[in-house]
């Protein structure tokens, strides 16, 4: 069976989730769609993708429409993105697919948001596609389907590195290699001091770790100077931010009319979550219920808000004290789009200057490379589930290839394989140390 493959090669969605996908595939559904949106600014690694692998994404997702029974196929793709759309089309039109096209918008790639331009169908609040008869999946993650069923684990991952490099291209990487070496492979760093956002400016992660590593979730390197007002925003501690939002947010709530998911008619209200800075965690309890249903997008922080706060922020940690309050809110009322939805979406360009980074927005070719680090630091949890728990111990040579790390038959997760052929130098209760030999 297809599903047994995907867990014992390793298959999790590629899209930054990583959600295992055999779950997936023993679903039954009445679409597949295949998401190549694509919306992080200055990450363009699923793009080259689908120019490089057309057919073999193509048929990751036609074995996904045949596991899960799905008689539709709808191929999400930015109608800009036409040297993609020419590769695809021939081999979208032998199957029972179609394109479904987006614009050029910001986070055109939420699953909520493809499953609703793809079908027209609204995911019920806190849901997920399943429920309404759909299954989305990356199209990095097709692609690692195709390569599943041919008996190949998942020991590499697609990446983009861009920003102040001297060489932004796409490349094939191993698992566990350091930002160190791929910043290498892209010319360096034109700036001696920089930070690195991991998979997007957005919602990705800021780290100044260089030996920081890959993982089967991460989409692409963004290098941006020290000195550049999204990673000072990014650099400030929670506190600063809950204490300038206290005093200076005024309700505006520009944050809550631009929020993608209240466009769709959710009730996410981030105006609301900002008035909870100031009370006690008692009375924050009553406004707190506003973030449960965020996508954590970050547009009401990084554009909408005209007074810089941090309603995002705001809204992470409302939802980790709902949680911890054991308290969960789910929307009652009948969820409708908001009329002004289509009038009110963000476009990347006017993102991309809003963020200051325009002048970094350039291709980044696909490079086939044959690069093998010296070491490679393999994490044990790049999956939504359970930790996978090595099968390994220092000292043991391994190849590329060779499962090392397993979860249970009936637990959720994914197998874990080396990346490279070397020896087990580590392994601990995080990551799992290969040295090439």
């Amino acid at each position: 069976m297809l599903s047994e493959k995907l867990k014992k090669y390793g298959v999790v969605g590629a899209g930054g989730a990583g959600f295992p996908t055999y779950v997936k595939a023993e679903s039954k559904v009445e679409y597949v769609i295949a998401n190549g949106a694509e919306c992080e600014p200055l990450i363009h690694k699923d793009f080259e993708l689908m120019k490089e692998y057309p057919s073999e994404i193509v048929e990751g997702m036609k074995l996904m429409m045949d596991s899960t029974g799905a008689k539709k196929g709808k191929f999400g793709i930015k109608e800009k993105h036409l040297e993609a759309i020419e590769k695809l089309e021939p081999v979208i039109k032998k199957n029972k697919i179609d394109f479904s096209f987006f614009g050029d918008f910001y986070p055109s790639g939420d699953e909520y948001e493809v499953v609703y331009t793809a079908t027209g169908r609204l995911i019920p609040p806190a849901g997920i596609p399943l429920q309404i008869g759909c299954v989305v999946n990356n199209v990095e993650t097709l692609y690692n389907i195709f390569l599943a069923n041919q008996e190949i684990p998942i020991t590499h991952k697609i990446m983009s590195v861009s920003g102040v490099v001297n060489e932004p291209k796409t490349f094939w990487i191993p698992v566990g290699t350091s930002f160190r070496d791929l910043i290498e492979i892209a010319g360096g760093s034109k700036v001696r001091d920089f930070g690195v956002f991991d998979s997007g400016i957005m919602m990705g992660n800021l780290s100044f770790d260089l030996d920081d590593v890959v993982t089967k979730t991460t989409a692409g390197l963004i290098i941006l100077p020290r000195e550049h007002f999204l990673i000072t925003r990014k650099s400030q501690p929670i506190e600063n931010m809950n204490r300038i939002g206290k005093s200076a947010c005024d309700q505006c709530s520009y944050c809550t009319e631009f929020c993608p998911r209240y466009l769709l008619g959710y009730e996410v209200e981030p105006h609301k979550v900002m008035r909870s800075l100031g009370f006690t965690l008692t009375g924050a309890d009553n406004w707190n219920q506003w973030a449960e249903l965020c996508c954590a997008c970050g547009l009401c922080t990084l554009y909408a808000c005209p007074e810089d706060l941090f309603p995002k922020e705001a809204c992470d940690e409302a939802k980790i004290d709902m949680r911890s309050a054991g308290i969960k809110f789910i929307q009652q009322k009948e969820v409708k789009v908001h009329p002004m939805k289509e009038h009110r979406r963000v476009p990347q360009k006017q993102l991309r200057k809003r963020l200051k980074v325009d002048e970094y927005e350039v291709d980044t070719p696909f490079e086939k490379i044959d690069f093998s680090p010296k070491m490679v630091r393999i994490k044990l949890q790049q999956h939504i589930g359970k930790k996978a728990e090595p099968v390994v111990t220092e000292g043991e040579r391994v190849d590329a290839g060779q499962v090392i790390a397993t979860v249970g038959e009936k637990e959720l997760g994914a197998n874990i394989h080396s990346s490279i052929d070397g020896r087990v130098t580590e392994v601990n209760h995080t990551f799992i140390a290969i040295e090439k030999f």
